[in-house]
């Protein structure tokens, strides 16, 4: 009977484990409705902006005030990781931390070793892991999910585009989860600043602007403005990610927890049987040596 109240206990344990993880899929869908529509009206915006962008900084000069075009040898290098607050996303704050970790060990090894590369923490499962190395680390912004707005990551993004334009970096990353759809997010490693150029001369030539007013006044509005919404645009993928990566995994347990309590009802029934047969057994028993 031991054996019983044990398999029954955990039936019931893992019923209740079970309705958590349900609640938690059913909040993280209901979040992730509106961190979708958040990235999918502003990621044609930020994309035909940084199109703009790149073939006009292909005329750029310093004395323009296209500082933020400048490109530099890569000796000091600044990692921006993308992370949650939370866990319990399956690998959505891993693979992040991997990435970057690849990133440190592989293409940016010589600078790591000369500790010229840091990392700046948005989210706090990446400000828990990189903030053990006080070297690497450079600060964290944990606060952001709390009023996620454009306002407050173009704090941000002031922040990192002053210390490039200083020259304390020569070049900034950003690595997130792009998201794809509730169940697949992709890992992006994309590059802040400078400000990359067309990939060929042919989409420059495509590309005939005509400047009004000007074009030094549309670089010292379009280039922040540019490089603040592609920040805001990996913060929104990565938020959109993470909910859509914590409804899969809590589907997932879900369901396990659901396979797991029909074995264990399954197990409790066996056992039962068993012990009524036993049970049986001895009456039947016991009757015999009575009558014999």
């Amino acid at each position: 009977m031991a054996n019983l109240k044990e398999v029954r206990l955990r039936i019931v344990s893992v019923s209740s484990t079970q309705q958590i993880t349900k609640a938690m899929k059913m909040v993280s869908a209901a979040k992730l409705r509106r961190a979708q529509n958040a990235i999918t009206q502003l990621r044609p915006y930020a994309n035909k902006l940084r199109d703009i962008l790149e073939n006009l900084s292909s005329s750029l000069e310093s004395s323009d005030g296209g500082q933020f075009a400048q490109v530099r040898p890569a000796e000091k290098v600044l990692i921006v990781a993308v992370t949650s607050n939370r866990g319990l996303a399956g690998a959505f704050n891993a693979n992040v931390i991997r990435q970057v970790t690849r990133l440190i060990g592989d293409d940016y090894r010589d600078q790591h070793k000369a500790g010229n590369i840091k990392v700046m923490a948005i989210g706090k499962k990446a400000s828990d892991f990189f903030s053990k190395n006080k070297e690497l680390f450079y600060g964290e912004h944990n606060s952001v999910y709390a009023d996620l707005r454009f306002e407050v990551v173009s704090i941000i993004a002031e922040k990192i585009m002053n210390e490039f334009a200083l020259g304390n970096y020569d070049r900034v990353l950003v690595v997130y989860n792009q998201f794809k759809n509730a169940a697949v997010q992709i890992v992006q490693t994309e590059q802040l600043l400078p400000i990359q150029p067309p990939a060929s001369d042919v989409a420059v030539a495509k590309h005939d602007y005509i400047f009004e007013p000007g074009k030094q006044e549309i670089i010292l509005d379009l280039i922040p403005k540019s490089i603040k919404t592609q920040l805001y645009k990996a913060v929104l993928d990565s938020h959109a990610s993470e909910h859509g990566a914590r409804m899969t995994a809590m589907s997932k347990a879900t369901d396990n927890a659901g396979e797991l309590i029909k074995e264990l009802k399954l197990s409790y029934n066996k056992a039962r049987q068993a012990a009524i047969t036993n049970e049986i057994l001895e009456i039947v028993a016991g009757a015999e040596a009575l009558n014999g």
